[in-house]
């Protein structure tokens, strides 16, 4: 009995060590599959890690009529990978008040991007945003949609102050010359006339004294007889110019003051001269130049009036004393001849002196009211850079150039033809390249300045656009600009070629005049043909007519077909 007792403790002793090793077996397979697994979901991890994560969200569901929306976009993929968010009209029924510049930062070897869209809708209802279509390296991912609320502005009539409803209103078509300008050119006008009639009398006048002692006496008595003073019985005014008109040619031919001098006195003045023998007058002559003169001072201080008969007489006998008086003075001396000639040419000069400082005033005067109106059309620069000259302004009102430049050719037009020019590179960069070809106009210093470079890159040269676009801050900060402002955005030709647009201002230093000025930036690149091209153009930043020299020359940029 022991014995088979003791048989049958050693054969259970052995099964239970069977036992014990294949549950150990069965252990380390179920350890085997957890590793396994294990393995299998690092290795998905790791996989997610990797590709790019996309989220998009809104601040706020629920708005009103006309209040604004951020919508953000989220992307946090590779460094070297393209992102093009969505643009336009992809967030209908929502429109795009402002789409913000795209913030990039970096967590450890990966970009995050950030996208911010402001929306807003001007209708009340519910609304929803559809999903947007994010390409990354060209693959698409799209964000969730959301729906918003937009809500009516309830106006409570009870509390609002009610206004009567306003007349209404004419409103101005474009640009219109303000009033003061109307009442400024129609004083000018008035005065202008006012001058043009008065000169002309002054003129008239002037001509009448040019003329001779002889002929003005003649002609002044012709525009009495003209006058009809007498069939008006204004004797007083009649026998006022009769006289004037001899005693002004006695005191000019004669030599006496007649205009100043009683009628004896003159009478006197005229004898003694006969006497001299310097005046060889009648007796009859002197004698009826008498009698009128006494007759005129009694028209004018007595209030006499002499009937017609008596007055036409007395206008042919003063018409008769003018020719005796002429007749009976002596033949003037060649002395006497000079003097004339010399104070003629005298008042000559003074009569020319007085034409010009009129003309010259005439002339500031128009001057002034064209200034005036161009400046209130065109604008103060316009005047400026009209007689002041503007370099430019030369430049874009000139003939401009269209040509091909580099390899593969560019065309484009410019108001200057560039000239060949060289860019430094580092070593590393020239291996890659087959040929790079640069063209130049202008200096960074100058008002205007564009470069076109062209290269060629080796069969198995990967070129990455945005490692170029990349690089443009440092390639501005070592060419002397500070303060870069740098923005970016997809660009297409005219005929649909698409590139990398980089804009913003910088500024440059500038030694030789010891300062800085502030400048805008516009670069294109593209990569096209195999190669890549870019076209740089700096100019001032206030420059109006730089800005669009530049926006014409980035439009003009054309590349060649490629052959099949």
């Amino acid at each position: 009995m022991t014995q088979k007792y003791s048989t049958f403790r050693k054969l259970d002793s052995h099964k239970m060590k069977l036992a014990y090793i294949l549950n150990l077996v069965d252990t380390i397979k179920g350890f085997g599959k957890i590793a396994t697994f294990g393995l299998l979901l690092l290795a998905s991890l790791n996989s997610f890690a990797q590709s790019p994560q996309i989220s998009a969200g809104i601040d706020s569901t629920s708005i009103k009529i006309g209040e604004q929306i951020k919508y953000q976009i989220s992307v946090e993929t590779d460094s070297t990978a393209l992102v093009v968010f969505p643009e336009g009209a992809t967030f209908n029924p929502l429109e795009v008040v402002e789409s913000l510049s795209t913030d990039t930062s970096r967590i450890e070897n990966r970009f995050r991007l950030l996208k911010e869209y402001y929306l807003t809708q001007f209708d009340s209802g519910s609304y929803t945003i559809p999903q947007q279509r994010v390409l990354i390296n060209e693959r698409a991912f799209l964000t969730d949609s959301f729906q918003v609320e937009v809500a009516d502005v309830v106006v409570d009539t009870t509390k609002q102050k009610m206004f009567p409803i306003k007349p209404a209103m004419e409103v101005p078509s474009g640009f219109e010359i303000p009033n003061w300008i109307w009442w400024i050119l129609g004083i000018l006008i008035l005065a202008g006339l006012a001058f043009f009639f008065i000169r002309r009398k002054k003129k008239r006048d002037a001509a009448i004294k040019q003329l001779p002692p002889y002929e003005r006496a003649l002609f002044e008595l012709e525009q009495l007889d003209k006058s009809h003073l007498l069939e008006n019985r204004q004797t007083k005014e009649y026998y006022s110019k009769l006289t004037e008109a001899v005693r002004r040619y006695i005191e000019d031919e004669v030599h006496l003051r007649a205009m100043e001098s009683t009628t004896s006195e003159l009478i006197h003045f005229l004898e003694l001269k006969k006497q001299t023998g310097e005046l060889k007058l009648s007796e009859q002559t002197i004698t009826d130049l008498q009698v009128i003169l006494q007759r005129a001072d009694l028209a004018k201080f007595a209030n006499t009036k002499p009937d017609i008969i008596t007055a036409k007489s007395d206008r042919s006998k003063i018409e008769h004393v003018i020719i005796d008086t002429k007749a009976a003075i002596p033949e003037p001396t060649e002395e006497e001849l000079l003097k004339d000639e010399e104070y003629r040419q005298l008042q000559l000069k003074k009569r020319k002196k007085k034409k010009i400082i009129t003309a010259s005033l005439i002339g500031l005067l128009l001057v002034f009211i064209i200034g005036t109106i161009l400046v209130n059309t065109k604008g103060y620069d316009y005047i400026v850079d009209f007689f002041g000259g503007n370099p430019t302004k030369e430049l874009l009102d000139g003939e401009w150039i269209q040509s091909e430049y580099g390899d593969p050719s560019v065309s484009i037009i410019t108001p200057r033809v560039l000239k060949r020019g060289e860019i430094d590179m580092p070593n590393e960069a020239k291996e890659m390249l087959v040929g790079n070809e640069t063209f130049i106009d202008g200096m960074l210093e100058e008002e205007l300045y564009v470069v076109l470079s062209t290269v060629n890159f080796e069969k198995d040269v990967k070129f990455e656009l945005n490692t170029a676009v990349e690089g443009v801050y440092a390639n501005l900060e070592k060419k002397g600009a500070k303060n870069i402002i740098t923005k970016d955005e997809e660009y297409s030709t005219l005929e649909g070629v698409k590139g990398v647009k980089v804009f913003g201002t910088l500024e440059m230093e500038i030694p030789k005049k010891d300062r800085s000025i502030n400048k805008k930036y516009i670069i294109l690149n593209f990569a096209v043909n195999g190669g890549f091209q870019q076209i740089t153009v700096i100019y001032n930043e206030q420059d109006t007519y730089a800005d669009e020299i530049a926006n014409r020359i980035i439009n003009s940029v054309e590349f060649e077909k490629p052959t099949n």
